[in-house]
């Protein structure tokens, strides 16, 4: 999967003193009901003029009305980015997954936002909650399991 576009690759890999901190954030969301397919085409447009601007990447997931993301790049500009999630009314239910700052390389380097098609979501979202402990996000999860429960597993790509 490395090979892929996006990725890095062996050839492209950095010594270690080369290494940026970077801030990465990953997190899940239950879209509104207004949100269709056309309108995560236009977040994922927004975001990649916006995130080229910031130095940051990253890839967004968007299948069965769930929303799931890994955003890359400096600390100030992903805490800012995540002051404007929350704010942002086409999701609810806001679950961090994972954010912490290392001295690592890109994980998608080249991508300032790509969407990709979620095969199946639910192996995602359980193991989130397998490993949550804040029981804000336990039950934030649930809702976005339930959600999930109440329709098809399909990607509306």
């Amino acid at each position: 999967m490395r090979d892929e576009p996006g990725f890095a690759g062996d050839d492209d890999e950095p010594d270690d003193s080369d290494l940026p901190a970077l801030y990465h954030f990953v997190y899940c969301s239950r879209a509104a009901d207004s949100v269709d397919d056309a309108e995560v085409d236009r977040i994922v447009e927004a975001a990649q003029h916006s995130n080229r601007t910031h130095g940051l990447t990253g890839v967004l997931v968007f299948g069965s009305g769930i929303f799931f993301q890994w955003v890359e790049g400096p600390a100030e500009n992903i805490k800012g980015l995540i002051a404007r999630l929350h704010d942002d009314r086409r999701h609810h239910d806001i679950v961090a997954l994972s954010q912490s700052e290392e001295e690592r390389e890109r994980l998608y380097p080249n991508w300032t936002m790509e969407r990709v098609e979620a095969e199946d979501i639910r192996a995602v979202l359980l193991d989130a909650l397998e490993n949550a402990e804040d029981k804000n996000n336990i039950a934030a999860l649930q809702r976005i399991l339930g959600h999930l429960g109440s329709q098809p597993l399909l990607s509306l790509g």
